[in-house]
């Protein structure tokens, strides 16, 4: 009996079979724009962390003799070498420094949306009573209202500050995860699998998070890195705005607007910044379309074999 048990258990456990772990990051360097686009992304994460820590004074030092110093001057400071902004303050600096907001709003924004959206999508798709026709109600109201607007609305009356614009824009974009998380439960419930565990008398709970919860993640985890860039943009756009981050904090969103008086003698005040926001969107973009592929195992014979089915 005790044979049985150990051959059953290394059945299970085979050594040569790599992890989920090595098996994902195989996928991804078979993918080369996903994996320059996870390198991006490292990066810029990297920044978010420590550039706060390195460079902070750094970037808030002025020097009115550097006053929209052009770029590209390698016999200076390297925190100047993308140039000066229209205090002197080095822009390679305020970049590094400055995704440490933009990515923490981002961040919290995604996270709180996901987490309460997807929570009540699995109520209501799970729940055949009363409580699962009022809970999309609740997405139907906020979606009624353009996000934009909204935001632009609530920030108008509160104070703006880094708190409040995640708040204010995971508001916005929970009714995405709500429809889409009961879209999809909706469906598996009625799979075979769940009514076996219904039948064989398994709490609700454990059918949600044992049976339902895996299936649909993949699903949630790709809305959740393209809404990423949506939430960059967007916090862009109130910065923008002048009712998003407000000095002496600085995001990307405001460079861009701080920048954009000079747009016509000094163009690299709101150019690279800006193209820090485009490059980290597209990034994100190209890292939701390889996980897409990589979550599903009727896609991934694309990234294993390199887009070509074996004979």
């Amino acid at each position: 009996m005790s044979d049985t048990h150990t051959t059953v258990a290394a059945a299970r456990k085979d050594p040569g079979e790599p992890g989920p772990l090595r098996t994902f990051l195989k996928l991804l360097r078979a993918d080369k724009p996903a994996t320059c686009a996870a390198i991006f992304l490292g990066l810029v994460i990297l920044c978010a962390l420590f550039g706060p820590m390195l460079l902070e004074a750094v970037s808030s030092k002025q020097n009115l003799r550097g006053r929209n110093a052009v770029p590209f001057l390698f016999g200076q400071d390297w925190t100047m070498w993308l140039g000066g902004d229209q205090l002197g303050r080095p822009l390679l600096a305020r970049i590094i420094v400055a995704a440490s907001n933009t990515m923490a709003i981002a961040t919290g924004a995604v996270a709180a949306s996901l987490l309460i959206g997807s929570s009540l999508g699995l109520v209501a798709g799970y729940s055949r009573g009363r409580l699962g026709q009022m809970i999309p109600r609740l997405a139907d109201v906020i979606m009624s209202f353009p996000s934009l607007l909204l935001a632009v609305i609530v920030l108008y009356m509160l104070e703006p500050s880094v708190g409040n614009i995640v708040l204010v824009l995971a508001i916005t974009r929970i009714p995405v995860y709500l429809r889409t998380t009961r879209a999809e439960v909706l469906e598996i419930r009625e799979r075979m699998f769940v009514q076996a565990a219904i039948v064989m008398g398994a709490s609700t709970p454990r059918i949600i998070f044992r049976h339902i919860l895996p299936v649909i993640l993949p699903t949630l985890v790709t809305i959740a890195t393209l809404d990423f860039a949506f939430v960059m943009l967007a916090e862009s756009s109130l910065s923008f705005l002048g009712i998003g981050i407000q000095p002496p904090e600085v995001t990307w969103g405001l460079m861009v607007a701080q920048g954009r008086p000079y747009l016509t003698s000094a163009w690299w005040l709101s150019f690279w910044p800006g193209l820090a926001i485009i490059l980290t969107t597209l990034s994100l973009n190209l890292l939701s379309n390889w996980m897409r592929i990589a979550l599903d195992p009727t896609q991934r014979w694309r990234l294993e074999t390199g887009g070509k089915k074996n004979g």
